[in-house]
């Protein structure tokens, strides 16, 4: 059992470099096998076709992309905070080269873009609602229904990800991005509590 997993993590890591370097389509499974130093019948015990390979690839680097939004948010004291911490390391997250390889440019592409979504919001989902109903019993954001704003919010984050992998300066498009959102997640909270102080959230929390 464990040689079997160790062998399955070996091609997933492998697979992820070639596709971050080379693009799914250029990449031949005979590769992969060689970059894992497995034999081809140990891929296709584990995975049925190149595709199958890719969507465990996808799902662990956006299993990456998590750990690394929910560390940057983890130490800071306040629920509205966190969000907005974790809207800058997810943005932040995205100019990583195998991050936004895999998940914004090759993942829609491979998987198609119904798929793509479902996983995509199935790993941001969770952590969303349960940040916007923590600032909420907190005060800090107006008390609303929490799935459709979850829903809005995963959107508005899957979207500006894929802005800033398509743009040519990804930087400025990232700090522009982060800004709107920031802005949008002020604008939830309580009217007599509502600020204006987006710059400062950024500088904190880099």
């Amino acid at each position: 059992m464990e040689q079997g997993e160790a062998t399955r993590a070996a091609l997933v890591r492998a697979a992820q470099r070639l596709f971050t370097r080379k693009g799914y389509g250029a990449t031949a499974t005979e590769e992969i096998v060689r970059a894992a130093k497995v034999t081809r019948g140990a891929l296709y015990h584990h995975f049925s076709d190149k595709e199958e390979l890719f969507r465990a690839v996808f799902e662990a680097t956006e299993a990456q992309m998590m750990e690394r939004v929910l560390a940057a948010a983890a130490d800071v004291p306040s629920p509205l905070a966190q969000l907005q911490v974790a809207i800058d390391a997810f943005l932040e997250a995205c100019l990583d080269a195998t991050l936004r390889r895999i998940i914004l440019q090759e993942g829609p592409a491979v998987l198609g873009w119904t798929t793509w979504h479902e996983i995509d919001s199935q790993y941001a989902f969770g952590a969303v609602s349960a940040g916007l109903e923590v600032a909420m019993d907190a005060g800090e954001l107006e008390r609303q229904p929490v799935e459709p704003l979850a829903h809005l919010l995963v959107g508005s984050l899957m979207q500006a990800g894929m802005v800033v992998a398509r743009a040519e300066d990804q930087r400025a498009a990232s700090a522009a991005i982060g800004h709107a959102l920031h802005r949008m997640l002020d604008g939830l909270r309580p009217a007599a509590g509502r600020t204006r102080a987006v710059g400062s959230r950024r500088r904190v929390s880099r």
